[in-house]
């Protein structure tokens, strides 16, 4: 029981797994804010007044 710890991963192998973890969150947290701006863009979901749903009420209304 050397260089080994609870996992069974050296400290070399667990920096690693700790980089590669830390890089792979980071890009679903960008990958995630961009998906958020363009909603917004699209669609605000905080609407300032009831006509920031115009567009949502005139699909409805056309389908119905």
């Amino acid at each position: 029981m050397a260089d080994t710890s609870l996992s069974g991963l050296s400290e070399a192998e667990a920096k690693e797994f700790h980089a590669i973890f830390v890089s792979s969150f980071v890009g679903f947290i960008v990958v995630a804010a961009i998906a958020h701006v363009l909603a917004w863009n699209f669609r605000p979901w905080l609407a300032k007044a009831p006509a920031g749903w115009v567009m949502l009420q005139d699909v409805v209304t056309s389908l119905v």
